[in-house]
């Protein structure tokens, strides 16, 4: 039997050729036969991971310079804010919506078709292939989120069905906020933890049944979180909810996908700077200047220090001399170095801010934001050094100057380092900290730093009505504009 595999020309979001009255049109004729659910799901949490680890802007990734993790040391285009002239914007809708979810959708098609293997009852497989599906559910929920939160305003009922509708409308990201919380309660609904799923293809959890629905709680925080300054009641029901039905609050069950030593499978970071021998950046001043002022001990594994033992970042949005300034350290650019979708620091920072608004998450900002930075340093191994970093009166708690959410919110960039797309959308909910655009940066900055980024060119070329009243729906297609969840 023929499976079907979407790709890049059946997505309608992406068509370049004209409709056809041919039922046979939009049926790929290049694409694989018999390719197991399995290999769909794990490409597509690669497509993904890979997204957001590249430093590689020719890849479409530019979430390291967002905020302002990397100066660059000859090509500065990207730092000044032009993400146009490498097509930054088409090819990150194109990976999302393309190679991640159109991966995971055909990988919904085929699951019904697979034969419990000999020995297997029928009621057990039934509960198996269940429970796959409402992983891949939870899986899509996680994408979404991130297709929101990069453009705004996107195509959701109507994208990923290529065979109906060609050129699809756009929806209100509120809306498919909404819309992936419902989804989002039902796949965890369908989990069954004392059942199986997938024996091979799950890179991040091995088909652990009781941590993707940990996953699945601890999105629902992600998202309430986001809601918590445009809808209160909502967040405040989904971030309860995430959190009683438990949530991802120790490293031992941290979303971690992990590379293998070798090509094509190794980390992206080690296949642009050691493999590739780039020297394209250095981190920049604004993360190193920040953490010198904290004499935070993660940055000996952040960075590189100088022969001097210091700790030197580049001007951001300048050229910047390589050997003059620290550097990216090994421990992030081994070929197998682990990249991280869910983490216990990440949550812990979370339900701190869930807790400065008074919502019922078992215990006080204070705490989660102790475990949260604890968590950072026991991921770098260095949990040893945590206790005293916490009793630093410019990191404690009740001594750090700025108010309680600002103290989260530094806390939470420092911690991102290696996260640059959950630090810029972090510093677009919490405005800390006060990054300044550089002064070379090109026009359509506007003087600030990137809230969003533009939709890609060929929507205005190809889906050019539903563009445009897009565009006019979120106040313009600029890098200005502010996700519907970013309203200060």
């Amino acid at each position: 039997m023929k499976k079907i595999i979407y790709s890049i020309a059946m997505l309608s979001l992406l068509m370049t050729s004209c409709v056809s009255d041919d039922v046979s049109y939009n049926e790929n004729k290049d694409a694989a036969y018999e390719v197991p659910a399995a290999t769909l799901f794990s490409n597509s949490q690669k497509a993904l991971t890979d997204q957001l680890t590249s430093p590689n802007v020719n890849e479409g990734s530019i979430f390291r310079y967002f905020p302002q993790y990397l100066a660059a040391t000859q090509y500065t285009t990207e730092s000044r804010y032009r993400i146009s002239s490498r097509s930054i914007p088409d090819r990150h809708w194109r990976i999302l919506y393309a190679t991640v979810l159109g991966g995971l959708e055909s990988a919904k098609a085929i699951i019904p078709t697979e034969v419990a293997p000999t020995g297997v009852s029928a009621a057990q497989f039934q509960s198996e292939q269940k429970n796959k599906l409402a992983i891949i559910e939870i899986f899509e929920v996680y994408t979404y989120q991130i297709i929101v939160d990069s453009f705004g305003d996107v195509p959701y009922t109507d994208a990923l069905q290529p065979k109906t509708v060609v050129l699809p409308k756009y929806e209100d990201g509120a809306t498919i906020y909404t819309k992936l919380i419902t989804r989002l309660d039902a796949a965890i609904a369908n989990l069954d933890t004392n059942n199986k799923s997938f024996s091979t293809g799950d890179i991040v959890y091995k088909g652990n049944v009781a941590k993707w629905k940990l996953f699945a709680n601890s999105l629902k925080v992600k998202l309430g979180v986001n809601l918590i300054d445009v809808n209160p009641t909502l967040a405040k029901s989904t971030i309860e909810s995430g959190y009683n039905g438990g949530v991802i609050t120790t490293n031992a069950n941290n979303a971690s996908f992990n590379y293998a030593v070798s090509a094509p499978n190794y980390n992206p970071i080690y296949e642009n700077l050691v493999a590739a021998n780039r020297n394209d950046f250095v981190p920049a001043a604004t993360i190193v200047n920040a953490m010198n002022t904290l004499n935070d001990p993660r940055r000996e594994k952040y960075f590189t220090p100088l022969s001097s033992g210091l700790y030197a970042g580049g001007k951001y949005g300048y050229t910047n001399n390589y050997v003059n300034f620290s550097h990216v350290n090994p421990n992030l650019t081994a070929p197998d170095f682990p990249s991280l979708l869910m983490e216990a620091t990440e949550v812990n920072f979370y339900l701190a801010e869930a807790a400065l608004k008074g919502f019922s998450v078992g215990n006080t900002a204070e705490y989660y934001y102790n475990q949260a930075i604890t968590a950072s340093f026991e991921n770098w191994g260095i949990k040893d050094k945590a206790a005293a970093y916490l009793l630093t009166p410019s990191v404690a708690f009740a001594t750090a100057s700025g108010s309680d959410k600002d103290k989260i919110a530094k806390q939470e960039w420092i911690a991102f380092y290696n996260r640059g797309f959950e630090a810029w959308t972090a510093y677009r909910r919490l405005d800390i900290p006060a990054l300044i655009a550089p002064a070379n940066a090109y026009p359509e900055a506007e003087g600030e730093v990137p809230k969003r980024i533009n939709y890609p060119v060929n929507e205005q070329t190809v889906n050019g009505a539903n563009y445009e009243a897009a565009s006019t729906a979120i106040g313009g297609d600029k890098l200005k504009t502010h996700i519907f969840w970013d309203v200060n």
